[in-house]
């Protein structure tokens, strides 16, 4: 596995900061656009910057490039420069980073069953 973490996640520990182990889980994907990064690379593979920018219209540059780069300190998605000219480069999941898409996809499938019933209940078009 991979033993890499951001600082500040580091700090947390040490402190004792986290009241449980589900806040440490939290913070590595917490973030507007985390899960959904993490659901695309698990699911549908590697992916370049210019593709995940595509498919979030609203996220900054700076704010994709600030997601990536605290899920790759966290050890849970790594990103590879291919040698050639133009440069390519790709992100995907690191080993550590596929046990974290059942967690993903048991988060995606309750909000897909919620918002059925909320349909279903008129209280959503």
């Amino acid at each position: 596995m991979c033993n890499t973490l951001r600082e500040e996640i580091q700090v947390k520990l040490q402190n004792g900061d986290y009241h449980c182990e589900k806040e440490m889980t939290l913070s590595i994907f917490s973030g507007k656009w985390k899960v959904v990064i993490l659901w695309h690379l698990g699911v549908e593979g590697p992916h370049r910057f210019n593709d995940m920018q595509r498919l979030f219209k609203n996220i900054s540059h700076k704010t994709l490039s600030n997601q990536l780069k605290e899920l790759m300190e966290d050890g849970v998605i790594s990103r590879k420069v291919y040698p050639e000219s133009p440069p390519r480069v790709e992100y995907s999941m690191t080993e550590l980073g596929y046990t974290l898409l059942p967690i993903i996809e048991m988060m995606y499938d309750w909000g897909k069953m919620r918002i059925e019933q909320l349909k279903n209940e008129g209280l959503i078009s």
